[in-house]
């Protein structure tokens, strides 16, 4: 108890220390928490988005599974206890394996196709007569269905007469009415059986998750008995032959989490491996539309952790930096009395535990209390959209995990390891060592004598070498890359340039102040001469803040290029491959023959116009002009198959047909991938009609240059000769990358001409209609309004869609609300860290600011001592660190290329700086040094001359 007692009031003592100790503890066990949190929520949330684009591309529900089973030669008792079985096991363990809301469950029965005839027909059974029918039946279908004609069967047979409903479909498929009756007369049956068609259903709700097939297409040439009667025909009687037996199970996908994923797999699994105990394995069948979505999330759910991992580190290695700072200050002040500890006769281990103590105090309430920030960190992260930028969107679903927790207790216990390690150091000291190291101002940082600045560079440049090496290598060997797939070292290898970088040009620094002090020794004023004194000779005591804010600075400026160099190509190659904002596909008139249906016979006369060739008519554009939000709209005609001939070369290239005026207004393209702008090229082809631009590609291949004639058609369509007017290297939605894992594939070709000359001499084909919108224009109300145009719009491709789409990508979350909230959490601790070193350095030199004031020196000289001072450590910090930043996104940001598909790195891939990141960066710590500035004058303005002179006393 006494033990605690001396703890706490130590901690009292040097509550402000602890309090930022405390701080830089809950910080670190919170964020490294929150990865595991955030992996979980951010993949979550994403599992559920693509589960519900599966949907709605398939138009069936991804939650559901369908299991059957087939039966062949089993005895009736067999086939019953088999259905029984698994249906026992389906309804039970089977379904609460999933762990999720089971939405549905129910049962299909159904016959082998069996033959019938119409029940008042008095021929017997033959092909002219014969219809064949599938007797089918689901469990609880009367429950999700309407009635279009008719009334619902009787579950019972009357007068011996089964009664079924049909969809309008089959009932056309029979070509039937209601009410008719059927015979079925099968060789596989004993005896005739009747039925009636009393009802035509359709689904009551259309987005009904019951039904299998979202059209009811495995309904369309069946009969649908009542559950009842179908129980008893196939199972219990066994008067139709029965062809299986199925389950369909749907549980509520909304409701999945990524731990679920596993759950799901081995439940399914499990079912499979059931049914296949039951009957032979070609007897049976499992299927879930979820599956193929599902396998992908393990891998993405690990590389998604081992990018937060990456991303934290240089975070991570700053705060490690800021508690080690802050312990040492702690024991700086404590070691004194450590010495003396010492000197009476107390043991090292016991001062060590008494500091252990206090750490595991600190550690354990950042344990109890850091997954709990990690999770409001997560939510933070939910709602970057970029470095520094948020947005509102629906909450990620947080929730902390087990493996949250393992995480928080790991940080805690490093945080206590770094607490520990001032202590264990301070305790080896006497009180004569103590006192021999107050009177050595000047001496050599640790880091300093191992060379640690020359070790992380040389690591860090060969890390440089190695990524470009690897990219030279994918580019020559045409090989792909998943795109984002992230190497983890390609942000710690840049974390390692920084600190080395750092420490290196604090370790050449003292030589440049004591150069600036030689240079001006004659006319420097008094107060400036102090300053370049103090800072010269204690240059050690400066060296931890000095690291600590080039790190940070240096880590915020490389995590604004590298986060906006991502965004920014990311969103480059998404708008150059599309073109244009909408991209429109629109119906043609035309006289092509209709397509043959599958099986029917080629007709005996083949139609053909007097070329050979379909004739178009084109739809009237203006429209498309008039749609609302509409900025601009382009005509492009794109032939991906046009044969050319140019002397004595020919080839086939995609040839372009554009008006260059709206063109140049519609299309989307960076400026500065060609050696002139953009629209000077299309002002050139726009001189004459007969001009063509021809990509590079082309003209390296073919050895063509500018005004050489070159003869383009395709397929039915006469060559007509065209002037070449320019060589470009890129054009909208031109990749001229060659193919990867071509083996020594020839790059893409492209000509470029007017569409009017293309109509005119070549041939008219449909077209692509291209449109760029207003700015905050709804696309909602231009799908209203091309359906109100009447046009005929048969396909939609909206750029935005694919750019908002990106930037929900969880690689993409992560990396901008990582390396924001990394920035914004450093900033925090380093202003605290700053103040703090500097209030706690002004207190240790009261009696010497007391003394210059007694001697004369007026307040405003004292602040400007205090101003130069920290002119020569923070703000020469904050210059090495804006230099180290700068000079690590220059090297390593391109090095991210990599994470990207060669062939898909159109545009080129460029290091992006954007002023608006560097201004809030300078802001921030612009506002800190201010702050920590008008802190510390506000300090010494309260200062008491005989107050400083009485402490000096004592």
């Amino acid at each position: 108890m006494a033990l605690l007692i001396m703890i706490f009031r130590k901690m009292m003592q040097n509550k402000w220390l602890v309090c930022s100790l405390f701080l830089g503890i809950s910080i670190s066990v919170a964020l490294v928490s929150s990865m595991p949190i955030y992996s979980q929520a951010v993949l979550t949330r994403m599992l559920v988005k693509d589960l519900e684009r599966l949907q709605g591309d398939t138009g069936q529900y991804p939650g559901a599974l369908y299991g059957h089973m087939f039966y062949s030669d089993e005895k009736p008792e067999q086939i019953r206890s088999k259905f029984q079985r698994m249906d026992d096991y389906i309804r039970g363990e089977g379904a609460a394996g999933f762990g999720l809301p089971v939405l549905e469950l129910n049962n299909e029965l159904y016959a082998l196709s069996l033959k019938m005839k119409r029940a008042d027909d008095p021929n017997p059974l033959s092909e002219s007569n014969m219809q064949r029918v599938t007797i089918k039946s689901y469990q609880n279908l009367e429950k999700h269905v309407e009635l279009k004609d008719g009334r619902l069967p009787s579950p019972l047979p009357v007068d011996g007469v089964y009664e079924v409903m049909v969809t309008e479909r089959a009932l056309n498929h029979f070509k039937t009415v209601l009410n008719t009756e059927f015979s079925l007369e099968d060789e596989k049956l004993d005896r005739p059986v009747k039925l009636k068609v009393v009802g035509v259903f359709r689904k009551a709700a259309e987005n009904d998750v019951y039904f299998r097939y979202g059209n009811l297409s495995d309904m369309s040439n069946s009969f649908m008995l009542p559950y009842e009667s179908a129980k008893e025909l196939l199972l219990e009687q066994q008067s139709l032959p029965i062809g299986g037996t199925g389950w369909h199970l749907v549980m509520d996908y909304s409701k999945m989490e990524l731990d679920s994923i596993a759950r799901f797999q081995s439940s399914f699994n499990a079912i499979k491996l059931e049914l296949n105990k039951k009957v032979y394995l070609y007897q049976m069948g499992l299927e879930s539309r979820a599956l193929s979505t599902l396998s992908q999330y393990t891998e993405r759910a690990e590389q998604l952790q081992t990018l937060m991992w990456a991303l934290n580190i240089p975070l991570l290695i700053m705060l490690a930096f800021y508690m080690f700072m802050v312990a040492n200050l702690i024991t700086e002040r404590q070691k004194t009395e450590i010495a003396v500890l010492r000197s009476r006769g107390a043991a090292r281990w016991q001062i060590i535990a008494s500091y252990f103590v206090e750490g595991v105090l600190l550690c354990g309430m950042a344990f109890a209390a850091g997954p709990f920030l990690g999770s409001v960190l997560t939510n933070v992260l939910g709602a970057s959209s970029g470095f520094l930028e948020f947005v509102q969107r629906v909450r990620l679903p947080v929730r902390i995990t087990e493996e949250a927790w393992e995480y928080a207790a790991i940080t805690a216990g490093a945080c206590l390891l770094i607490m520990m390690i001032p202590v264990i150091a301070a305790t080896r000291i006497s009180i004569v060592g103590h006192k021999q190291q107050l009177a050595r101002l000047l001496k050599t940082p640790l880091w300093h004598k191992l060379f640690l600045d020359g070790i992380a560079l040389g690591l860090s440049l060969y890390g440089l070498y190695n990524f470009r090496k690897r990219q030279a290598d994918l580019q020559a060997l045409g090989l792909g890359a998943d795109d984002l797939s992230i190497d983890p070292l390609q942000f710690v290898i840049p974390a390692l340039f920084i600190m080395g970088g750092g420490l290196l040009l604090l370790r050449l620094y003292p030589w440049l102040l004591r150069l600036v002090y030689w240079i001006g020794r004659k006319w420097w004023p008094p107060s400036l001469y102090a300053t370049l004194i103090q800072v010269g000779r204690s240059s050690s005591q400066y060296q931890f803040l000095m690291i600590f804010l080039v790190m940070t600075i240096a880590t915020g400026v490389f995590s604004a290029s590298a986060a906006r160099t991502i965004n920014e190509n990311t969103e480059d190659r998404i708008s150059y491959a599309a073109g244009a904002d909408i991209i429109l596909d629109v119906s043609w008139v035309n006289d092509a023959p209709p397509p043959m249906m599958p099986g029917s016979a080629p007709p005996s006369v083949k139609p053909v116009t007097s070329t050979g060739k379909v004739n178009y008519l084109e739809p009237p554009f203006e429209p498309f002009r008039k749609l609302p939000g509409v900025e601009s709209a382009a005509k492009v005609f794109v032939q991906p198959k046009a044969d050319f001939f140019a002397g004595n070369e020919s080839g086939s290239a995609v040839l372009m047909g554009i008006d260059t005026d709206e063109f140049g207004k519609t299309a989307w393209f960076r400026d500065g991938l060609l050696d002139h702008h953009f629209y000077d090229y299309l002002n050139l082809l726009a001189a004459d009609t007969k001009g063509v631009l021809i990509s590079r590609s082309l003209a390296e291949q073919k050895g063509l240059k500018a005004g050489d004639a070159i003869w383009v058609g395709w397929a039915e369509v006469t060559q007509q000769p065209f002037t070449v007017y320019g060589i470009i290297d890129y054009f909208p939605t031109f990749n001229p990358n060659p193919p990867t894992a071509g083996g020594g594939s020839s790059a893409p070709m492209l000509i470029v001409g007017h569409l009017s000359r293309i109509q005119l001499q070549l041939a008219i084909e449909p077209y692509k209609v291209w449109l760029k919108l207003e700015d905050g224009a709804s696309v909602q109300e231009l799908y209203d309004g091309i359906a109100e145009s009447g046009q005929a719009v048969i396909k939609v491709a909206n750029t935005r869609d694919s750019l908002v789409r990106a930037k929900n990508d969880p690689f993409l979350l992560a990396l901008n609300g990582v390396l924001t909230l990394g920035f914004v959490l450093s900033i925090i601790v380093s202003f605290i860290g700053f103040l703090l070193y500097w209030v706690l350095s002004l207190k240790g030199r009261m009696l010497q600011n007391g003394i210059l004031r007694a001697i004369g020196l007026s307040l405003k000289s004292l602040i400007g001592m205090l101003a130069a001072e920290q002119l020569l450590t923070s703000g020469v910090a904050v210059a090495i660190g804006i230099g180290v930043g700068h000079t690590a996104s220059r090297l390593f940001v391109p090095s991210f290329q990599i994470a990207f598909n060669p062939s898909s790195l159109v545009p080129p891939f460029i290091v992006q700086f954007q002023a608006g990141d560097m201004l809030r960066i300078y802001t921030l710590t612009g506002f800190m040094l201010v702050a920590g500035l008008a802190i510390l004058g506000f300090m010494l303005s309260r200062l008491r001359i005989h107050q400083a002179l009485k402490l000096g006393e004592d």
